[in-house]
């Protein structure tokens, strides 16, 4: 028996975080019975679960996809109004994916997508504090002392930022280019870190997870990724700013994807 979030994210709809919302939401209903609380316990083998209605599915076999995200498609599954979703960018993909976490309509860059709710679960829950790194050009030239402020955290919405790491790219009078690495997941967080330093966002493209870059995967393609590019995911170090805080691979996190 397991717990009735965790069966729906085994069954690739969507992360385990998600499927608690559904189940909040009074859209999983277990044996005809709407389910509302937490922590059921389910067997899937031998009651039927229904999600928005449809039947939940076996678990289709585990893959992951890294995507470079163009800039004017949404990291939803669909949109209301009607603006191309980033699923429709990829080929000879059959299995049912939805993508980790979220870039915003106007950033591109790196994208995760699978059908393994648990995995989806763990890049995304702050207790593993997963690096996912930006390049940003910012209006201006940032003064060390907005550097410093960005490395140290800033108030956005009353709560202050974790440390972030900032290295400065390339500088010019109009515009500058940082590369800045947090590990929360706040919306627009890099954007408001910026803005709140005097130096708005003109183009900002995250390049990483942990230690999977990018790399010259060009814009609106796609690869499939294999167990070594999941390890470095989760194989990484940080270093924070001010109290030299060091990232280490969390136990829990050990590779089983083969």
């Amino acid at each position: 028996m397991l717990r009735l979030q965790k069966v729906i994210a085994q069954a690739g709809i969507c992360s385990r975080r998600a499927a608690e919302e559904l189940i909040a939401a009074g859209k999983v209903q277990v044996d005809g019975e709407v389910v509302t609380a937490m922590g059921m316990k389910v067997d899937p083998a031998v009651q039927q679960i229904l999600v928005r209605g449809k039947p939940l599915a076996l678990a289709e076999k585990k893959i992951y996809i890294f995507l470079h995200k163009p800039v004017g498609y949404v990291t939803t599954l669909n949109d209301p109004q009607g603006r191309p979703i980033v699923t429709s960018l990829l080929r000879d993909v059959d299995a049912r994916v939805f993508p980790v976490g979220r870039l915003d309509y106007d950033t591109s860059g790196a994208l995760l997508l699978t059908n393994d709710g648990d995995l989806a679960q763990r890049i995304q829950h702050p207790s593993f504090e997963i690096p996912k790194t930006y390049e940003a050009r910012v209006k201006g030239k940032p003064s060390p002392k907005a550097i410093r402020q960005l490395e140290q955290g800033v108030l956005i919405e009353g709560r202050r930022t974790a440390p972030a790491r900032v290295v400065l790219r390339k500088a010019a009078n109009r515009s500058t280019i940082l590369e800045i690495t947090i590990h929360e997941g706040r919306k627009r967080q890099v954007r408001k870190m910026c803005e709140f330093v005097g130096h708005p966002v003109i183009e900002l493209c995250r390049i990483a997870y942990g230690r999977l870059r990018l790399g010259n995967l060009p814009s609106g393609h796609s690869r499939m990724l294999d167990s070594a590019d999941i390890a470095r995911i989760f194989s990484v170090k940080r270093v924070a700013s001010k109290k030299k805080k060091s990232w280490k691979r969390p136990t829990a996190a050990k590779n089983k994807h083969k």
